[in-house]
């Protein structure tokens, strides 16, 4: 019995290192590719929106985190990973434009944008009133995730940022996609927050986009 749990640990313990090396090589794949576009001089617009978008998705993985804790439900864990890259990808922008990160040293849950903060706030408290509304609230971050990229792309034009921004619009409406599902599974609805109902409508109705970075 004794060394049949020591292998089960060692297989959780691998599987654990082999996930960890897969983003690490990932997450240099990215970085790698956004540092291999030219840099270009920044307008007020793009140098705004860095701050924002390095900040708002990294309330989006802390939400998720927040209510894969609360509920043990993968699609949360899953996802936050994915968050995870979005921010590192804006954190690789801020630093080859020698931009001062607002994520600094802050924990998960805290943010220098005061809207972002009352924003995180009111998410994980009705996250956490129950698995539904944590995918409801899902599908709001996403919501509003898409709305401030489709914003922002029309005001960038350096082709790094755009390349960002683009890759984390796609990876945001694949978000939509799979919260949204999981509400119509659960017996909710879900109406738009921040995108019109009928770019929503759009989003959901269509196929999951593949590609990557």
């Amino acid at each position: 019995m004794r060394n049949l749990l020591i292998i089960a640990i060692s297989l959780v313990m691998a599987a654990s290192s082999c996930k960890k090396d897969e983003n690490t090589t990932a997450n240099n794949d990215i970085t790698s590719q956004i540092n291999s576009l030219p840099k270009e001089s920044l307008n007020a617009d793009e140098l705004t929106s860095l701050k924002l978008m390095r900040e708002e998705e990294k309330l989006a993985h802390d939400v998720y985190m927040n209510l894969y804790r609360k509920w043990n439900t993968q699609i949360f864990s899953n996802i936050a990973s994915s968050e995870l890259t979005h921010t590192n990808a804006v954190l690789t922008l801020l630093n080859k434009y020698q931009i001062a990160d607002p994520v600094g040293n802050n924990a998960e849950g805290v943010y220098t944008d005061s809207t972002l903060q009352t924003i995180y706030n009111q998410l994980v408290s009705k996250g956490n009133t129950s698995n539904l509304e944590g995918f409801i609230v899902g599908a709001t971050v996403e919501d509003l995730d898409i709305y401030d990229l489709n914003h922002w792309l029309t005001k960038v034009d350096n082709q790094d940022i755009k390349f960002v921004y683009e890759n984390l619009n796609k990876g945001s409406r694949n978000h939509l996609r799979s919260f949204y599902a999981q509400i119509i599974q659960s017996g909710g609805t879900y109406k738009a927050q921040y995108l019109s109902q009928e770019q929503l409508e759009a989003i959901i109705n269509s196929p999951k986009e593949s590609g990557s970075w």
